[in-house]
């Protein structure tokens, strides 16, 4: 996973506001990512086909990137904010 994060020095303060909703999405997104989390995983203890296994390898790959990025979200809003 790829890190895009600036030095400190070239950016300015998120406003409050906009830090607060941008929080608020973090954390909504956050909740959706556990339900399709949960939902791969129960996904992988059935039976596939090598298709239906390709399927749930993308999607597994995927969801964990997604969370990884939000978490990378998160953590940044803690720090510049």
């Amino acid at each position: 996973m790829r890190e895009n994060t600036p030095s400190s020095t070239s950016l300015s303060a998120i406003p409050s506001e906009h830090a607060q909703q941008i929080r608020h999405l973090a954390h909504d997104l956050s909740n959706a990512l556990e339900v399709i989390l949960q939902t791969s995983y129960l996904l992988g203890t059935q039976p596939l086909d090598e298709n239906g296994r390709q399927w749930h390898e993308m999607l597994d790959k995927g969801v964990q990137q997604a969370a990884g990025i939000n978490q990378q979200l998160r953590e940044y809003l803690r720090r510049h904010c």
